[in-house]
């Protein structure tokens, strides 16, 4: 699936959803069978330029920010309210947050780039 979503063109990515629909469409039919039958909506995806669609497609700090949130909640299983709930995420976040360091890989580019396709979307 790497190559389908790392590809340079949607010409490209095509041909490696035909490889992997060709590889592995018997053994994991359920994998490949969304992939197949959802392709008109997922190729919108390389209308965009490549830095913009990294961003799009690297969810490993989504994923860690929402492992530190059920590490917090995990031990509780009822919060006496909304609210309750809503601190003890908010202080988790605001001790999570710390721990951010790095920097986006050419992060100017691609907010330059956002801010040309939707343009009056961004105050810079």
């Amino acid at each position: 699936m790497k190559n389908i979503y790392k590809a340079p063109s949607i010409q490209s990515a095509e041909h490696a959803l035909i490889n992997l629909e060709n590889k592995w469409s018997d053994k994991y039919p359920l994998a490949v069978k969304p992939w197949k039958n959802n392709w008109i909506h997922i190729s919108t995806f390389f209308k965009y330029p490549d830095e913009i669609r990294k961003l799009i497609y690297t969810t490993n700090s989504v994923e860690a920010l929402h492992r530190q949130f059920r590490k917090v909640t995990k031990n509780r299983s009822l919060f006496p309210t909304d609210d309750a709930l809503l601190k003890i995420l908010y202080l988790a976040s605001q001790e999570i947050t710390k721990k951010w360091t790095n920097p986006i890989h050419n992060w100017a580019l691609v907010i330059s780039q956002l801010a040309i396709m939707f343009e009056g979307r961004f105050n810079l």
